[in-house]
């Protein structure tokens, strides 16, 4: 007999595990599910579905439905609402498996205050009005013997809570505290964008991955960490693009890719400078992009390396319009002329090759090149068989592959986070950056470059919100707090240092306790308050000296956008706070009314936290701008709502206006202003010519390739070259986003409940490892252990981790104490906060691997 399979839709198939989900939901999870706080009781059981939106730092910012029956959220259901059916449903396991945090043993109940040592666990229970008294006493205290900017203000990623984290900063900046910035303190800032582009960092919607015909993915294992837009990617594979991934590990993405080209850790930088060869020898570049976007044609200095600059040639006047953040510089066509930073209409027969003599007003005459000359010079050390050596890919592969990109748009370059958490992850993308530029696959649909990682980025205006009256905000990345000030540093830090932490939304002490800093400044009293905001008992609520109990996103009101996807949506509290639990607002409001009485009028002391809530959602939309021009609360209320764009159908594409219609670059980074970020690009271009000081002093004014540790761990110490020999990659899990789920019971089933290293077969035979034993990782800095995988996917000489594992499962440990707070002087040359600031490099980092037992 015959069985026929009947074909479905994606959208019938969704309709039918939606409902059968719901159905699933009122009768399975609920038995997991244990009373919390005080639910009044009814005569009957009554349902009804909340919708609100999933938050933690995964750039996700999936729509959720909430079963609630009797007070209770009994199960979690994809919303399956956005407008655009493609982007239907989102979510994943984590999300879905919220209820065992909201409801799970780690809850957090009522506030805690510190009765013996950080990190004992010895803490007395007491009220919501002594916690608050004893916190704002102790922080006067501070900000009274230190001043107020050596409190410290760590907080996660505000775009997934414009509201209650905007409450944070307005609360900073009323006190005078300091700021630490996530994006560059998680090593999420890609510095690339900055110093090339001028933005803080740039992606194509996940939707656009429809359109690409060509795509390269360096460092990024999209089937695993961008699970609900996974399937853009394989159905853009489907459409007849061709997906490349380069690293040196088999990963799920390259298990789903037409072609893994395996290299070795971090070379990226070289295999794109070999292929930027290739493309310039062959003359496969776009030479009309070159003229009118980028730097190229502009004339450099073979004297001292710098930009030609008009009033230095005789005969050129510097055009008076000019902003102070930009400079005039000289191309040249025939005859020297000076180039207008704000007008994209070079000739198109200006000079990109050659060298020339230049009159100055001074009376001497200098030779001058194109800065497109002297990338070619520079790139002809990268020969395929250079290249060979230095990646191990093939010579004749790097020359097909040059010649398929050249010929096959649009090309999408994806540059993930592990690849630039390096010491020379800036040089990595701007080398990365050369290919879809010199190709002209830029602010076209489906093209560019794009890097996903983190929450950060700012949709709209926040300023009326966030920063209170336009006052000053103290900033200091928070590498400086682990590291100590720098000669070079150009942010300002505090007279006596940071003696005090408020955290919020986030796990330092397992995430960012490097070389075990940060646990070292508890216990030594360095810090003498940490003040932490959470709803679960996290290892940092352990190590503070103040616990006070929040609530999950299923128990407040807030305004969440996302960097991915293109939608402004609403966190509605589903059920009431759970025990003793606060929303952030209402602490903030408490806080500060204790601290100055003054301050209280900042947080709407008459509303309830859900209704003053609301009402800055309103001020948000009503002040944000044009990106939420004409959206209301009301409709957010009823389903997420796209944000504003100049892109025709509203598209997230980046520099399209630039290309489009010729605008100078940068483009706004929010929430920094344009003469902050426009610094970074003088010339009003794309740049790839870099002629700062530190630039040239660093031989970094071009993209080069560099390998490696020369520069941080050998510099640190040089007897490590020969003690340690494999790399500790510390890669994101599917299991966990950061720390967030490490203790979800769900996920830690999946994986036994072990925390995992992968290593060669080749490696695990060296050191008498086998699948399953106990080892350690370990350098000089710290200890992990953890259960070896045995995987021949993984590249010699590497011991890859997966990060985010709370310290009660690692015997105690944090897995980051292996790590170092590497700070690059040319990430100093600016400071914007969390837009050009040092980067924290996890992967920059030394380590050996021993089976627990063996002779140390």
């Amino acid at each position: 007999m015959e069985i026929r399979i009947p074909k479905l839709s994606r959208r019938q198939f969704l309709k039918g595990t939606a409902a059968a989900g719901a159905f699933a939901g009122t009768i399975g999870t609920a038995s997991l599910i244990q009373r919390a706080g005080a639910a009044p009781k009814q005569s009957g059981p009554q349902i009804n579905y909340v919708r609100t939106t999933c938050s933690p730092n995964c750039t996700g910012a999936c729509g959720m439905n909430a079963l609630v029956e009797d007070g209770q959220v009994k199960s979690i259901i994809q919303a399956a609402d956005y407008p655009e059916a493609d982007y239907n449903p989102r979510g994943c396991l984590k999300g879905l498996s919220m209820t065992n945090l909201i409801y799970g043993p780690d809850r957090l109940q009522k506030p805690l205050i510190l009765n013996g040592k950080p990190g004992s666990g010895d803490f007395k229970e007491t009220s919501w009005p002594e916690a608050l008294d004893y916190t704002a006493g102790r922080l006067k205290e501070i900000a009274g013997k230190y001043g107020p900017e050596s409190i410290g203000v760590l907080f996660q990623v505000g775009g997934t809570g414009y509201v209650q984290k905007g409450a944070v900063s307005r609360l900073a900046t009323l006190a005078g505290w300091t700021l630490h910035h996530a994006y560059d303190q998680n090593g999420d800032l890609p510095m690339f964008w900055p110093m090339t582009f001028g933005v803080q960092s740039e992606e194509l919607e996940p939707r656009e991955w429809h359109n690409s015909r060509y795509v390269m993915i360096f460092g990024s294992n999209i089937l695993a960490t961008r699970i609900p837009d996974a399937h853009f990617l394989l159905e853009g594979r489907n459409r007849g693009a061709k997906i490349s991934v380069f690293d040196p590990n088999f990963s799920p993405t390259a298990a789903k890719a037409d072609e893994w080209i395996k290299i070795k850790p971090s070379s990226d930088a070289a295999v794109a400078l070999g292929l930027a060869r290739v493309l310039i020898e062959e003359t496969l570049y776009d030479s009309d992009f070159i003229k009118t976007f980028t730097d190229l044609p502009l004339l450099v200095r073979v004297d001292n390396g710098k930009r030609l600059k008009a009033d230095e040639v005789k005969g050129l006047v510097k055009p008076s319009d000019i902003p102070v953040y930009r400079e005039a510089y000289v191309a040249y066509n025939g005859q020297f002329m000076a180039v207008h930073p704000e007008r994209l209409d070079l000739p198109a027969d200006i000079r990109i090759e050659g060298e020339l003599d230049v009159a100055l007003k001074t009376g001497e005459v200098v030779k001058v090149k194109p800065a497109f000359q002297l990338l070619r010079e520079s790139l002809a050390q990268y020969t395929p068989e250079e290249i060979e050596k230095l990646t191990e890919i093939p010579k004749d592969d790097l020359v097909r592959i040059a010649r398929e990109m050249a010929g096959t748009k649009p090309l999408h370059v994806i540059y993930g986070a592990g690849n630039y958490q390096w010491y020379h992850g800036d040089l990595k993308g701007r080398a990365l950056a050369l290919l879809p530029v010199l190709t002209g696959n830029i602010g076209q649909p489906g093209a560019g470059i794009s890097t996903y990682a983190g929450q950060y980025r700012i949709r709209f205006k926040v300023a009326e919100w966030w920063v209170p009256e336009g006052k000053k905000q103290n900033w200091l990345p928070f590498l400086y707090v682990l590291h100590g000030p720098t000669k070079t540093m150009q942010a300002k830090w505090p007279a006596n240092g940071i003696k005090a932490l408020v955290i919020g939304w986030g796990n330092p002490i397992d995430q960012h306790n490097m070389s075990n800093k940060l646990r070292e400044m508890v216990e030594n009293e360095d810090l003498e308050l940490v003040v932490t905001t959470d709803f679960q008992m996290t290892t940092t609520c352990q190590y503070s000296h103040v616990v006070l109990p929040a609530v999950s996103w299923y128990e407040k009101t807030d305004l969440v956008a996302t960097p991915v996807h293109p939608y402004l949506q609403l966190q509605q509290p589903a059920v009431a706070p759970l025990y003793e639990g606060k929303p952030e607002f209402w602490i903030v409001r408490e806080l500060a009314r204790r601290l100055n009485p003054d301050f209280e009028k900042y947080f709407y002391p008459d509303l309830e936290p859900n209704q003053a809530a609301e009402k800055v959602i309103e001020l948000l939309l009503h002040t944000g701008g044009p990106e939420v021009a004409g959206i209301t609360l009301e409709q957010l209320k009823k389903g997420p709502v796209r944000l504003k764009s100049e892109v025709p159908g509203g598209r997230q594409i980046p520099f399209y206006e630039q290309v489009q219609h010729k605008k100078p670059f940068p483009p706004v980074s929010l929430p920094a202003k344009l003469e902050q970020t426009a610094q970074f690009v003088k010339s009003g271009r794309i740049e790839f010519y870099k002629d700062e000081d530190l630039m040239l002093q660093a031989g970094e004014a071009l993209p080069v390739h560099k390998p490696p540790f020369e520069e941080s761990e050998y510099a640190l110490n040089p007897e490590v070259r020969a003690k340690y020999q494999f790399c500790y990659v510390t890669r994101n899990a599917i299991y966990r986003v950061h720390s967030t789920h490490s203790n979800n019971v769900w996920l830690n089933e999946l994986q036994e409940g072990k925390p995992r290293v992968w290593l060669n077969p080749e490696d695990g035979r060296e050191k008498g490892i086998q699948e399953g034993d106990q080892v350690e990782i370990y350098n000089d800095r710290g200890t992990v252990t953890a259960y070896a995988i045995i995987d021949p996917g993984v590249g010699r000489k590497q011991a890859v981790f997966e990060q985010g594992w709370w310290s009660r499962y690692l015997t105690g440990a944090s897995y980051n104490s292996l790590t170092y707070p590497f700070i690059k002087s040319t990430h100093e040359l600016y400071f914007v906060p969390g837009m050009w600031s040092p980067n924290t490099a996890w992967n920059e980092c030394l380590c050996d691997v021993r089976k627990v037992g063996d002779s140390q």
